[in-house]
């Protein structure tokens, strides 16, 4: 019987309880989780602006050891390590074949409804069942989740910092390497720099972007944006945030833009903030009914630029998670600098408060393994 974080319902803090949970199907394993990362996702659920079936248990961004796996499992086996995918990836729909698996057809449904192929989650309460967020459920000791939603790793990589590929660093490292059309020598512009936000610097990094100006309201995550690559910094409270970047790339405006918090007025910023011919990149989770407003015919006709959305980064996880890795171990990725604090499930709700006042790129849950 493992404790979890329960979300019961929108703006209600999280439930620290014991969970029941079943034992692996047919192409599902139980693993036990290592950690955790809280990511902004998480936050989203439990405030109502990413709407998900509740009560659940929250978390999506993981990492852990096979304890078990069910029927016809063949991939991992009892004691593998694994970054576990929020995003199920199937290797066989239309869309895997088309080389779009973060948009699998298969994986869809049990990620938007909180269970598992059979359309049933493996945790429950009282005889009750407990949805477990994009068919994970990072926020538990154990879990049982679908084959399709892990990768092996190497025993070797500690696991605090493994569970950051799952989300953060897949989203944000692969919006800018997958998503965007950055050539070597190009400018960007990150607005938002959290977690997800330093690995879009990150990644832009790696593509060959020469100028990287990082946008935020926080000094201190400004701070952090040019530990990670960032060459310029912007804080809005200094003046307009697109006139500041327009200023430090000659008037035109960037090559792409990326817009990593999900709000109205920060998207169409980025879309300001593009030169023309340029790009915004659209990263951040919005409330479902915002309508983004863009002047049609000079913006997108006579000016050529292009918004561009971003599910997952655009990743393929078992093309992306082992090369995430190669970089970590060479140290061309950070992963261990991206934890700003290490704690126990109980103090969710408080890292919860810390994201929302900027004080962290990401907690980290570690369980006792």
């Amino acid at each position: 019987m493992p404790r979890a974080a329960v979300c019961p319902g929108i703006d209600q803090p999280l439930e620290v309880v014991d969970v029941d949970l079943d034992a692996p199907k047919a192409g599902e394993v139980l693993v036990r989780m290592g950690a955790s990362g809280v990511c902004h996702s998480d936050l989203s659920v439990q405030n109502g602006t990413l709407l998900a079936p509740l009560p659940s248990v929250l978390g999506h961004e993981g990492a852990g050891i096979v304890e078990s796996v069910g029927e016809g499992v063949s991939s991992v086996k009892e004691g593998d390590h694994v970054v576990l995918s929020f995003v199920p990836q199937c290797g066989a729909c239309y869309f895997c074949a088309h080389d779009q698996p973060q948009l699998c057809e298969t994986g869809f449904l049990p990620m938007a409804t909180g269970s598992l192929l059979d359309l049933t989650p493996r945790f429950s309460r009282g005889g009750s069942p407990l949805n477990q967020m994009s068919a994970l459920g990072t926020f538990s000791e154990q879990l049982v989740t679908l084959e399709m939603s892990m990768v092996k790793i190497d025993s070797d990589i500690p696991l605090s910092s493994a569970a950051l590929i799952g989300c953060g660093v897949l989203t944000g490292f692969g919006a800018a390497v997958n998503t965007a059309s950055i050539r070597r020598g190009d400018s960007v512009a990150v607005i938002g720099c959290g977690g997800v936000g330093l690995n879009v610097i990150q990644g832009a990094v790696h593509a060959g972007a020469e100028r990287i100006i990082a946008v935020d309201m926080f000094d201190a995550k400004l701070d952090m944006a040019r530990a990670f690559g960032a060459t310029d910094v912007v804080n809005p409270s200094s003046g307009d945030a697109t006139d500041q970047v327009r200023e430090l790339t000659a008037g035109r405006g960037v090559d792409v833009a990326f817009e990593v918090i999900g709000l109205k007025s920060t998207t169409e910023q980025a879309f300001a903030m593009a030169r023309r011919g340029g790009q915004a990149v659209i990263v951040g989770v919005p409330k479902m009914e915002q309508i983004l407003e863009i002047p049609i015919a000079m913006e997108l006709l006579v000016n050529e630029k292009q918004v561009r959305g971003c599910w997952y980064g655009s990743s393929d996880v078992r093309r992306d998670i082992p090369q995430l890795i190669s970089l970590y171990q060479s140290g061309s990725l950070k992963l261990d600098e991206l934890i700003s604090r290490r704690i126990g499930l109980e103090e969710v709700n408080e890292a919860f408060r810390a994201m929302e006042a900027g004080e962290v790129a990401r907690s980290v849950i570690e369980y006792d393994l």
